[in-house]
């Protein structure tokens, strides 16, 4: 007799006990009675029955997909921007040096604080930045352009020209280049107040160490995958050049520049839209992404305390492992 069956005739055996009681009293509703606890019970389903009447299912947690995961990194996060939900962390709260991906908000603050026909013009102090990434003195540059080109190439050049450009608006009368690039860094960390980010500060608008023991900015991975998660909202083109493994642009003064990104892995890491490396003697290696893990499923990832090589591999071990998470069913077994 199938559950579904045995269920069905109690229903109908109670209903005409009913009936009877009225007409003939209580001892033919103790007969019926009698009759179904006499009914043989129905044996279980056997595994791998096929779906019927005769099979129950129940919804089985699985392990987590994240609990062989092992990293060289201090500190990790994993952000579900679409589902608006934690799915990893290690020490998401410790605040460490970010080192260039303090960049990223330094793209925010330009874009929301200049307008987008706006142009910037590399000043002398600008190249005095460590490292060179190839721009010219006297360069002008469309707003847009160098912001890609900076974020790529993690060219701390553009970052200095974009902060004293962008600055120079926050002051009336207009601020000498010092005190410009100090409000700017001032909007940043009001920035960071304004979107939740309280393990954030920062001191510059690149990222470098300010001196051996301190860092131009710090922060935590659960405020990385934050402001990724505000970026992706608000400014999803900051991302646009950061997911290519080069990038080829001409600026306004018509001198082309040809860079290469700082993410050594971009084009290994499947269904990535957005990117920002750092690395200092301070920070180590860090590594910020954002990558599609289905159809328009954006899932922040961030490693921050790794090795300079290492912070690749961490990046990509979360993004197999939040691949699976996400993409793949509960399983649906018999119930024992």
């Amino acid at each position: 007799m199938m559950i579904f069956s045995r269920y069905a005739l109690r229903v109908q055996l109670f209903l005409l006990a009913l009936i009877l009681g009225f007409l003939l009293g209580p001892k033919a509703m103790q007969a019926i009675a009698a009759r179904d606890d006499a009914a043989p019970a129905p044996a279980p389903a056997a595994i791998g029955t096929p779906l019927s009447e005769t099979t129950v299912f129940l919804a089985k947690e699985r392990p987590s997909a994240y609990a062989d995961v092992h990293l060289e990194a201090k500190s990790a996060y994993v952000w579900d921007i679409t589902a608006r939900k934690k799915l990893y962390g290690t020490n998401d709260r410790a605040q460490l040096p970010l080192a260039s991906i303090t960049k990223m908000m330094m793209a925010t603050v330009a874009r929301e604080t200049l307008p987008s026909d706006a142009e910037v013009t590399i000043r002398a102090e600008d190249l005095l930045e460590e490292g060179d990434s190839g721009l010219a003195v006297g360069e002008i540059w469309n707003l847009s352009d160098l912001i890609d080109f900076t974020l790529i190439s993690s060219s701390n050049d553009g970052a200095s020209a974009l902060a004293t450009v962008a600055g120079a608006t926050l002051g009336d009368p207009k601020p000498a280049p010092a005190l410009a690039k100090r409000l700017f860094v001032k909007r940043m960390n009001d920035k960071a107040k304004a979107i939740g980010l309280d393990d954030t500060f920062f001191m510059n608008e690149s990222g470098l160490d300010v001196e051996s023991v301190t860092s131009g900015g710090y922060g935590s991975a659960r405020d990385v995958g934050m402001l990724f998660d505000y970026i992706w909202r608000k400014h999803p083109d900051l991302f646009r050049a950061t997911s290519e493994d080069r990038l080829s642009v001409t600026s306004r003064s018509g001198l082309r520049h040809h860079v290469a990104n700082t993410n050594a892995v971009v084009e290994e890491i499947t269904g990535i839209v957005g990117s920002k490396t750092g690395y200092t003697d301070l920070a180590g290696g860090n590594l910020a992404v954002v990558v599609d893990v289905g159809i328009n499923h954006p899932v922040a990832i961030v490693v921050l305390g790794s090795t300079r090589e290492g912070r690749f591999a961490d990046v990509q071990t979360l993004a197999r492992a939040t691949v699976s998470a996400i993409g793949e069913p509960y399983l649906i077994v018999p119930a024992e």
